[in-house]
């Protein structure tokens, strides 16, 4: 796993208009539910996934809104299994019951 280069991110981030850098290290997403529980059920399969992976992203639930922030500790920065994730999680959301 290596840290990607700017290039590479910013050509990842064309693809995922809802996902926002907040720094060279970061990218962030807010995932909108009707209700708690639903946006609760979401964390739920995240963090099954993220544990497959032993790759954990920060997640938040702000009551009908759960944000998930992610980056590469190791690499101090975004790397490719990153973004296989977060694509994962945008999947994830498409199934989801909001």
């Amino acid at each position: 796993m290596e840290r990607l280069s700017e290039e590479q991110i910013t050509k990842e981030l064309a693809n995922l208009p809802d996902w926002k850098r907040l720094d060279e290290k970061w990218i962030e997403r807010k995932y909108r539910f009707k209700d708690f529980l639903n946006g609760v059920r979401f964390v739920d399969q995240i963090a099954e996934y993220a544990e497959q992976k032993q790759h954990h992203p920060f997640i938040s639930i702000d009551y009908k809104v759960v944000t998930v922030k992610i980056s590469s500790w190791q690499m101090k920065g975004l790397t490719d299994l990153d973004f296989e994730m977060v694509n994962q999680f945008d999947k994830l959301y498409d199934e989801a019951d909001k």
